[in-house]
């Protein structure tokens, strides 16, 4: 591993500053540098100014071990499916052979660690113990490390692992914001080594409601340049109640397409959607109905949210039957056109 790739890691979790560190810093902060497994060790043994002030090598039961909150991946999605070929290379390689990073704790009868990098590790091994295999040891570094530090030391972690999502990465540093850096986010940007905007964007698609999430199959299908965009759109109080309609029939076709066996729709789509219901409506424009004599029988007086206000002519010599269907004739206008009542 490279000299300059090393101290720009260590960097990360140092408490000075300096032309070192602004040296050795990644070309582009929207874009960190990918780092193998070993260089996440590496950063270990090489932490400076006492956050980190010891690193032990332990083998535990994961039953003691509970998942630290701070920690940016959603415990609750792990499943045997999305952590198989772990279990696999832990099966053939009989075991576990990078270790996690835990931290003690105190005042937990059930716990004594908590994972702060790892998370999927942990679930691995407790799944392989409830699985044929009762002897696998979770196998983890102990660090010394306050909640900063160790929120980014999982940050460093996760930024090389693509199954981390960017809502997940968001979510978590929405909360850091808050917790570790008091709302402030050009601090915070310092610390973690990244640009403001690029954290401002990941902060904007952390705010996206719960019910708009749930229109995709898969909360890890919302990235950041759409999710920016789509976080955005609901700034706007009309948009986001535009939104939140598409995102609630979304759901229910993603329910239904599960419980019928069909694949999802795909994240693309569903994206599309709700932008679109989220586009501006196009101005009203007048529209009159004539009879076959030529003669005014209905006209759109108006067509906002409220509803449709339509005018019936008197002196038109029609008849009910004519009303009728000058009145499906405007509503099947008004829905070609996008101003029907299902807009």
């Amino acid at each position: 591993m490279a000299r300059k790739q090393s101290d720009y890691l260590a960097a990360l979790l140092a408490d000075e500053g300096g032309a070192a560190n602004d040296a050795a810093a990644p070309r582009s902060p929207d874009r960190p540098r990918a780092t193998t497994l070993i260089d996440r060790e590496a950063v270990l043994a090489r932490v400076a100014g006492g956050q980190v002030r010891q690193v032990t090598q332990l083998l535990l039961d994961p039953a003691r071990v509970r998942v630290w909150p701070g920690n940016p991946r959603a415990h609750a999605l792990l499943s045997e499916r999305s952590c198989r070929e772990l279990i696999d290379s832990m099966i053939a390689e009989g075991g576990q052979k990078v270790p996690a990073v835990v931290r003690r704790i105190e005042n937990d009868p059930d716990h004594d660690y908590e994972v702060v990098v790892g998370t999927r590790r942990h679930w691995s091994v407790a799944w392989l113990r409830a699985n044929n295999y009762p002897d696998t040891q979770f196998v983890a570094q102990v660090a010394s490390l306050d909640d900063e530090a160790a929120f980014r030391l999982a940050d460093l972690e996760n930024r090389a692992r693509a199954d981390v999502s960017d809502l997940e990465r968001a979510r978590n540093y929405l909360q850091a914001l808050r917790t570790h850096y008091g709302n402030h986010q050009t601090r915070m940007a310092e610390r973690l080594r990244v640009s403001k905007g690029w954290l401002s964007k990941m902060l904007k698609v952390a705010t996206l409601p719960d019910a708009v999430v749930a229109a995709f199959a898969s909360p890890a299908d919302i990235q950041l340049k759409p999710g920016y965009q789509l976080a955005q759109a609901t700034d706007d109080r009309d948009a986001a109640r535009a939104i939140a309609a598409a995102a609630k029939a979304l759901a229910r076709e993603q329910t239904e397409a599960r419980e019928g066996g069909a694949p999802p729709l795909p994240a693309s789509e569903v994206m599309r959607r709700l932008l679109d219901a989220a586009a501006p409506r196009p101005a009203f424009e007048p529209y009159h109905c004539t009879n076959a004599h030529g003669r005014p029988v209905m006209s759109v007086q108006s067509v906002n949210r409220q509803g449709i206000t339509i005018r019936i002519h008197a002196g038109s010599g029609s008849d009910a039957d004519d009303l009728t269907n000058a009145l499906r004739n405007t509503l099947a206008h008004l829905e070609q056109t996008g101003q029907g009542l299902r807009r």
